[in-house]
């Protein structure tokens, strides 16, 4: 039986939630403090939520909410610029490789399920200082208000807060020199059996999916040297930046620029520049403790960034149920970092070639149908998606 009674869950986007849940099925009894004054609805464009998210996900009984609003994509199809097929992504039993949602109605759902579990949730409380008393912790607010738990964690984004506190020299995340932007397309494009399709343009990425209503669901990542906040970028209307992406896609032979010419401003969004940040070199000090993007930021190449911070939530639960604090973090810390470590890293790589500067695109272009023939198996991606944590199992 675990020794911790109460946390403090600081952040309540995605990991916060889950954190609670997955803490509530251990026993311990967690408050969410969420900065923002009110709930985030609406903020945020679409992700990809993976197999071992989902599953961990089912952990803390949120599955079902998830994939009643996400959409199954059963294959993943790399393109060139030139529209060839370098190779496709399939799970051998036909089930779906990820489910597409909006981050905002992933919030939502996560938010709803915790709530209707009986997890708090505090709004306008942004965290300004804390003080670990040994056998407690006391979070103070900007508000002037404060609590007290036998835990506090981090869930509080890649600029967290508690990150800094745990640990001043902590770097923070850095810029993929890639730009943001997503929506949807009323455009007429034939039906691609639900595949998403990844095309590493000539000088841009761009991704597209055809529902089976015909709305199609896009994203593109375009390189910029300059960090781009998202008010840098809605400081040009979305109608200017559609017309950019449409002469960026002009030479691919894919149809990027018939997609874009369906898509209006009111339904696209931006993200600014997309960012990444390796594991952070501490996760916990004393009685407080990071998860998601607070200790890790793989980028969102990775596909894995909401999926692993549900992962950590759920492992951290498991290792407070089985081991006193200091053990149990370490513990924590051990399940998880070298997992984070390895999928940054292979999103760092899906970086480089979406930013490919003429010279890189040439060899790129060579060398990736050689390699996706040789790695672009379903064995080889498993090691993500076949993940599945053992509730059950004793944290030694």
């Amino acid at each position: 039986m675990s020794t911790v009674g109460t946390a403090l869950v600081i952040g309540g986007g995605i990991a916060g939630p889950v954190a609670a849940m997955a803490l509530q099925r251990v026993g311990i009894d967690a408050v969410v403090h969420e900065a923002h004054p009110g709930p985030a609805d609406g903020v945020g464009g679409g992700l990809g939520l993976a197999p071992n998210g989902l599953s961990a996900l089912g952990l803390v009984g949120a599955e079902e909410a998830v994939r009643d609003i996400g959409v199954p994509v059963p294959a993943m199809v790399m393109r060139s610029w030139t529209g060839k097929e370098l190779a496709r992504f399939g799970s051998a039993d036909g089930s779906p490789v990820m489910h597409t949602v909006w981050r905002s109605e992933l919030y939502r759902a996560l938010c709803d399920t915790a709530e209707r579990a009986g997890v708090e949730f505090v709004y306008g409380a942004r965290l300004k200082s804390l003080q670990d008393n040994g056998t407690s912790v006391t979070a103070s607010f900007v508000d002037g208000s404060s609590a007290t738990a036998d835990i506090l964690i981090g869930a509080d984004g890649v600029r967290s807060t508690v990150r800094g506190i745990i640990d001043p020299s902590a770097p923070g995340p850095s810029s993929t020199g890639l730009v943001g932007f997503g929506g949807w397309s009323s455009a007429k494009i034939p039906y691609t059996d639900g595949a998403m399709n990844f095309v590493f343009g000539k000088r841009a990425f761009f991704s597209y999916t055809v529902e089976p209503s015909g709305r199609v669901g896009w994203f593109a990542n375009l390189p910029r040297k300059e960090h781009m906040s998202i008010a840098d970028v809605h400081a040009t209307d979305l109608g200017s930046w559609l017309r950019v992406l449409e002469e960026t896609f002009a030479e691919d032979r894919v149809p990027a620029v018939q997609i874009l010419r369906g898509s209006s401003p009111d339904q696209c969004v931006t993200s600014g520049t997309l960012e990444i940040m390796r594991p952070a070199p501490r996760w916990h000090r004393g009685r407080v403790v990071l998860i998601g993007d607070a200790a890790h930021v793989p980028s969102p190449s990775s596909g894995q960034g909401a999926s692993q911070a549900i992962e950590g939530a759920v492992h951290l639960a498991r290792c407070l149920r089985d081991l006193p604090v200091e053990a149990a973090f370490r513990a924590y810390e051990g399940l998880r970092r070298e997992r984070v470590e390895r999928i940054t890293t292979a999103a760092e790589r899906t970086n480089r070639n979406k930013a490919a500067g003429p010279i890189a695109r040439v060899l790129r272009d060579l060398t990736m149908p050689p390699i996706m023939r040789l790695f672009a198996k379903p064995d080889q991606l498993a090691w993500q998606y076949d993940y599945r944590i053992d509730w059950d199992a004793r944290v030694a």
